[in-house]
């Protein structure tokens, strides 16, 4: 078995994998009251997809560093698709909404990594503006269902059966090593993804907002708004920029 990089088959079945639900009509809900919006590792572009569908006449913009899964997204050319990472994109107080779902915050494994994403979506943002996302809460310990007998079977676009599994190869001081193996029946051989995914505590989720100016306005456990508890599955946090951070200007 070979590890492989993502290829555009395993791009195109991402939405199969991932499909619409609580968490996208929370964000879909955020999006459609900002006249401008930023998504940070857009991947296939769905929830800007839908906004626009569904009325979103302001801007939209999809930020992903792989091209696999920027070339399903831009079958939509009415929304700006830029290929790379936040912190070289160089968005200056553009944005009323940046948006990070997915749990795309939990590939950044060390505080240094967070703080450079915060600090450019503060730069991104326009004066009270709003930057929300989630990421797993550590206490509700999912990766205990990262198992092969937790797989997924899909039927892609072309009629393909293929079998998702993942495998959990290490969990130590809040990192998570897995792979995630798609193999289809036609397919020469498996593709194999590896992955190490970050679980912080919302304490420490807090801790690095304060650092970057921010300021939590919005807290919850669940796409339903409930209270987040040291059980909830999510931290959902909606940050505004406070005070500039010390010794940072603006």
């Amino acid at each position: 078995m070979s590890e492989q990089p993502v290829n555009r088959d395993v791009a195109a079945h991402y939405d199969l994998l991932n499909e619409w639900g609580p968490s996208d009509d929370f964000y879909l809900g955020l999006a459609m009251s900002a006249d401008s919006v930023l998504d940070v590792g857009c991947g296939t572009g769905l929830l800007l997809h839908v906004a626009r569908t569904t009325g979103h006449l302001g801007r939209l913009v999809g930020l992903d560093p792989d091209p696999s899964m920027l070339a399903v997204a831009c079958r939509r050319p009415d929304i700006d698709w830029v290929e790379g990472h936040l912190g070289t994109a160089s968005f200056d107080a553009e944005f009323d909404l940046v948006l990070m779902t997915g749990h795309v915050f939990q590939v950044f494994l060390t505080d240094e990594d967070v703080r450079a994403q915060f600090t450019a979506v503060r730069k991104a943002l326009k004066p009270g503006g709003r930057f929300a996302f989630e990421t797993r809460n550590p206490g509700a310990r999912a990766w205990e269902r990262w198992s092969p007998e937790h797989g997924v079977d899909i039927v892609g676009e072309r009629g393909e059966r293929v079998r998702v599994e993942h495998h959990v190869a290490s969990v130590e001081n809040g990192l998570v090593r897995f792979s995630e193996t798609h193999r289809g029946a036609d397919w020469p051989e498996p593709v194999v993804e590896w992955a190490t995914l970050r679980f912080a505590t919302a304490a420490e989720v807090d801790a690095l907002l304060r650092d970057c100016g921010f300021e939590v306005a919005e807290r919850y456990g669940s796409w339903d708004r409930a209270p987040f508890t040291d059980t909830s599955r999510e931290i959902i946090s909606i940050a505004r920029p406070g005070r500039p951070p010390a010794g940072r200007a603006r």
